[in-house]
């Protein structure tokens, strides 16, 4: 857990403005016509539409993505019945972590009531201004009642979250912890410590996932509810079991899961010991569990283990729910979250589990390589695939059940329009990638004997993104394979020191002594180069014994792209060559060039990288609309730099007419369209937005691109390399696994476009 004083916390919450969440408008507001259209009297045209056809407020108003958290605070965690007001700063977090979560926007309501009947009529009177509902923190047994009597009397999703939330969670752990013991989900005996309103509802969906009803037993705080006891409230009765056991110790000789819901401490190592092979223990009361994961792994090496904590493997967390059920709801207009909606969520909860773990997910968590094992049985809170996992799951359970008024077709659209709506999706990469998939190449890597270039290996033989091929010391690859449980099968490592390796290297070195003897080369300087991987590799690619090489990740940039040029050329009559990155923003994509090649351009080398971004802005069926900056405009200012972006211009509008460029002009006016048809009306590039930035010298473009990486929000993918002979690609040095993929990606499209053009 992290640690904080009393005073960070009361200084977090009243700091600025108090309290943690706003409304924020979503239409301009700054005219009078916005303001008539706003309010009155233009808002009078939606009310009459929706009062002709009630269905259409999803169209006209915020309801369709509007959840109301609603509380009376009388079962606050950890605080117990605290009221109304008190529970307030609960209830805005629970609506900051909606919006963060899955953009989905909260009105947090507390009712000032302990009476049902009152809470009820409340709840029912506003219900028409939400397109859901989040019951919070009401104490048991009324909460089951609330719960009941709102579903059955709203045609809105009502979800009760401290019910469903832990059982959905620790639903989708309890697959994965019986997969990996193998054991079967009927033949469990199941013990429940606590009988609120999150153990019940956890013993319910337990049964449906398959435990047998008779196999769980269910303990208060007075002992096992069996047949001896009386005085029970009916959702206590409900799992009341014909046993001679009374007390927990009792209870759990012999038992395959404890799940515990109940209060610190309970829960015995001695006790543990008496479980059967593998138990299974969630040990979920918070802030201290029933026993502390230290004492757990001490009593049973056998042993799976979770807790509400983040500070332990195998966090159970309600936020892994919550958010996304209800974005699947209400993107289908759903009436209900029913059984088979949290059901799907149980379940693509359990196989997100057992993807690769972004390299995001690792650093978050400050761990090397999270994979599927006891101390990973369920998602990480901070993993960004979770909303298009589980709420495509929970629309689609509601569509064939019936209870959505929207019916989704494209569930590919739909998991896009999740990223975007995220800011997790990059059309672009996602759509090269599709293409590298489409027709896999034969892939080199060029310093595969490291643990980042193994893990975005396994990504890439995963999505099937590339044939891959390993240059590095095969037991070192075979060591951090095991040792960081990489699942990374079928695939070819060439040791350059071993017999099918020197085969290769003399018959690469013949062809580059060939290649470079009127350039000084000698036939044993070729062979030593082939004990370079750079060199290795890319002679591979030159004599046709794979498609495509990647490397860079910890070599520097001129140890790569010298041999690149020495090996393969170019593929252009002028033999030029330069580099682009796409620099992905929240205003759009944007291609800068040159950032990594020509230091000093002449006019004319920068005609040549013009025409070659030029074409491989195409090649992503995107229109390229260039801008060549520098510090002047149109000839405001004499100077070198100037001069030969002007003169470069010249000669593109004069040879190329048909290329929408022109320039030289300052970055600001390269990119705000307005401001540049106001100062100079006459430019070639109209209207349109810029998508193509072409600087003057390597300088600024390097410069550009890493102030737009850093500090400017952008996501970068490059180097590309454009104008080589051969599909040969340059990684940054300390490459993350995500970066090495979109490369990988990047270097198979270019293998599949030079294959098709020969």
């Amino acid at each position: 857990m992290a640690k904080f004083t009393k005073e960070d916390a009361l200084n977090y919450h009243s700091s600025g403005r108090p309290g943690k969440i706003e409304v924020i408008p979503t239409k301009p507001h700054s005219t009078q016509l916005d303001l008539s259209l706003a309010y009155s009297p233009g808002v009078a045209e939606p009310c009459l539409e929706i009062q002709k056809n009630p269905d259409d407020v999803y169209k006209y108003t915020a309801l369709g993505n509007l959840v109301a958290v609603i509380s009376n605070g009388t079962a606050v965690l950890g605080l117990g019945d605290i009221g109304a007001m008190a529970g307030k700063p609960v209830m805005e977090g629970k609506g900051l972590l909606f919006k963060i979560f899955s953009d989905v926007d909260v009105f947090d309501i507390e009712i000032d009531t302990h009476n049902v009947e009152e809470f009820i009529n409340t709840v029912e009177a506003i219900a028409v201004t939400f397109g859901g509902i989040n019951l919070e923190d009401i104490k048991a047994p009324e909460c089951f009642e609330i719960e009941e009597r709102l579903k059955a009397s709203l045609d809105i999703p009502v979800f009760h979250d401290d019910q469903h939330g832990t059982a959905i969670i620790s639903g989708a752990g309890l697959i994965n912890a019986l997969e990996l013991v193998n054991k079967k989900i009927e033949d469990l005996k199941v013990v429940v410590n606590g009988a609120g309103a999150s153990a019940i509802s956890c013993a319910k969906l337990y049964i449906s996932l398959g435990i047998k009803a008779e196999n769980v037993t269910m303990c208060d705080s007075k002992g096992v509810l069996n047949k001896r006891r009386t005085g029970l409230n009916k959702y206590k009765a409900e799992f009341v079991r014909d046993t001679d056991a009374n007390t927990l110790e009792d209870a759990i000789k012999g038992a395959d899961v404890f799940l515990g819901l109940s209060v610190a401490d309970v829960f015995t190592p001695e006790m543990l010991k008496t479980m059967n092979r593998d138990p299974i223990v969630f040990a979920m009361a918070n802030p201290n569990p029933e026993i502390s994961y230290e004492k757990a792994i001490s009593a049973r090496k056998d042993l799976i283990f979770a807790t509400g904590r983040s500070d332990y493997p195998n966090q159970i967390n309600n936020v892994l729910g919550f958010p996304f059920i209800f974005r699947g709801a209400l993107d289908v207009k759903a009436k209900a979250i029913n059984e088979e909606m949290k059901i799907a969520a149980v379940h693509a909860l359990a196989e997100l589990t057992k993807e690769d773990v972004p390299d995001t997910v690792n650093k978050a968590y400050k761990t090397q390589n999270l994979y599927f094992g006891r101390d990973y049985i369920i998602p990480k809170p901070l993993d960004p695939r979770l909303i298009y996992h589980v709420a495509p799951a929970v629309a689609k359970a509601a569509i064939e059940t019936g209870v959505a008024r929207t019916i989704i077709k494209d569930w590919d659209a739909y998991k896009a329009f999740l990223r975007k709506r995220m800011g997790i999706d990059n059309q672009l990469i996602r759509e090269v990638r599709d293409k590298a998939k489409s027709s896999p190449k034969k892939l080199v890597f060029g310093e595969a004997d490291n643990y980042m270039m193994l893990k975005a290996i396994q990504t890439i033989k995963h999505e099937g993104i590339a044939e891959p091929v390993l240059l590095g010391d095969k037991k070192k690859i075979e060591k951090l394979i095991k040792e960081y449980h990489l699942d990374i099968e079928d695939v070819t490592v060439i040791e350059q020191r071993c017999p099918e390796g020197d085969e290769l290297r003399k018959s690469y070195a013949k062809r580059l002594f060939e290649k470079r003897s009127r350039k000084g080369m000698t036939y044993e300087d070729a062979f030593a180069q082939m004990l370079l991987p750079n060199h290795f590799g890319i002679m591979m690619v030159e004599m046709g014994d794979a498609d495509a090489f990647l490397s860079g990740f910890s070599s520097k940039y001129a140890d790569v792209i010298r041999p690149a040029i020495q090996i393969t050329g170019s593929n252009n009559p002028k033999k030029h060559i330069a580099g682009m990155y796409i620099v992905q923003t929240k205003k759009g994509t944007y291609f800068f060039a040159d950032t990594t090649v020509n230091i000093r351009p002449s006019a004319q080398t920068i005609v040549d990288t013009t025409l070659l971004v030029a074409d491989s802005v195409r090649h992503f069926n995107i229109e390229p609309v260039i801008a060549i900056v520098s510090y002047s405009n149109f000839g405001s200012i004499k100077g070198d730099s100037p001069q030969c972006a002007r003169e470069a211009v010249g000669i593109l509008h004069e040879e190329y007419p048909e290329l929408i460029v022109d320039g030289e002009m300052q970055m600001n006016y390269a990119l705000n369209t307005p401001l540049r048809m106001k100062k100079y009306p006459f430019n070639k590039l109209g209207e349109r937005e810029v998508n193509t930035i072409i600087f003057p010298n390597l300088s600024s473009g390097n410069i550009a691109y890493k102030m737009m990486q850093e500090i400017g929000g952008a996501e970068v993918t490059g180097p590309i390399l454009l104008g080589m002979g051969k599909p040969v690609h340059i990684l940054q040095m300390e490459a993350s696994v995500r970066e090495i993929v979109d490369m990988a990606a990047f270097a198979v499209v270019d293998a599949q476009y030079k294959q098709s053009v020969v």
